[in-house]
């Protein structure tokens, strides 16, 4: 058993992403110890806790927040409840990773980064998990050093089918609809890629008339001198691709965003004529994400992704969602 200093984390709620995939990945890391969980409901808490071998349940979120044991909170709440939750960690001296979308909106987002700026000396991130996969480590420098020519265009999708009323995602009022689920990650890695911001985009959404919300969008992010479009739906067939195009190659991630975490992942590089195959070895990208933002907490570095990004990323969703009212292009 390693004896090298780990993050003590706790986890408000017992939501699903937490639970069946972020927890048992940080209680895999090297850094990262889950230490409590928190629910409104106290039986429930411990319930969930013993299963996963958590020490610690608590029976409100308040009660983990005062805890001195917890060095960190993980905040997979619904949408709604990003900002303000994550605030409250903050203010309760707490590290904090939150799930994405960093919140409702640019103005809900820009509390939260202020916030950041108040409590400097915490660790505060959005989990775009997907990035610090090797797939993606690998994608980027094949994008940017001269590998493909020059990079010109991205394109994404992903959907997945989802009609059940009770389900969050399916909620107006708590943040639900496609592209704050899942058109978030076809926003994030193209301005990852491009290292930039888009100058305008333009948006084409269909709302789910019982719902309320978006279960189909479509996005085009115009950069300049460089483009990205993308489709995410909540009502398609489960489905997921990124393609990256350049002056003289091409690169295709086969499993870009919910990359397994026990079996091999792959991309295509085309160039020259042919396609090379690459392989990247089994890893958990919870895991590698865990032990990033606990490298930083430990050794008072920065964060891999700063929260000025999760900013960022909410000025092009709440752009895309303005163009499709306005017809026509908005800047973010």
């Amino acid at each position: 058993m390693s004896t090298e200093k780990k993050v003590r984390i706790g986890v408000l709620s017992t939501a699903l992403i937490g639970t069946a995939k972020v927890i048992p990945a940080m209680q895999r890391g090297s850094l990262t110890e889950v230490c409590g969980l928190a629910s409104r409901d106290e039986s429930k808490a411990r319930a969930v806790a013993d299963q996963l071998g958590i020490e610690k349940a608590y029976g409100s979120y308040e009660a983990m927040l005062e805890d001195p044991d917890i060095d960190a909170i993980y905040n997979p709440l619904p949408n709604h409840l990003h900002v303000p939750w994550s605030v409250k960690a903050l203010e309760a001296g707490k590290h904090v990773l939150c799930e994405k979308p960093i919140g409702l909106s640019v103005e809900d987002a820009r509390v939260l980064v202020e916030a950041g700026d108040r409590y400097s000396n915490l660790k505060l991130m959005e989990a775009f998990m997907y990035r610090h996969h090797p797939q993606w480590v690998k994608a980027k420098a094949l994008a940017t050093d001269g590998s493909i020519g020059e990079l010109k265009t991205v394109q994404s999708a992903f959907s997945y089918f989802n009609d059940d009323a009770s389900n969050i995602r399916n909620m107006e009022g708590t943040g639900g609809g496609g592209l704050m689920d899942i058109g978030c990650y076809c926003i994030s890695l193209s301005r990852f890629l491009f290292d930039s911001e888009p100058q305008r985009v333009v948006g084409l959404i269909e709302n789910d008339p019982s719902f309320g919300v978006d279960r189909v969008a479509l996005g085009m992010l115009d950069f300049g001198t460089h483009t990205a479009n993308f489709t995410c739906s909540t009502q398609m067939v489960p489905y997921q691709r990124v393609q990256i195009f350049g002056t003289t190659g091409r690169v295709e991630i086969e499993i870009p965003f919910n990359a397994p975490p026990d079996v091999p992942c792959k991309l295509w590089l085309q160039k020259g004529g042919g396609i090379e195959e690459i392989t990247f070895p089994v890893c958990d990208q919870y895991t590698i994400q865990g032990d990033l933002w606990a490298k930083a907490i430990l050794e008072g570095g920065a964060v891999p992704t700063p929260i000025g990004d999760a900013l960022g990323n909410m000025r092009v969703i709440e752009a895309l969602f303005a163009s499709a009212e306005q017809n026509s292009w908005v800047a973010p």
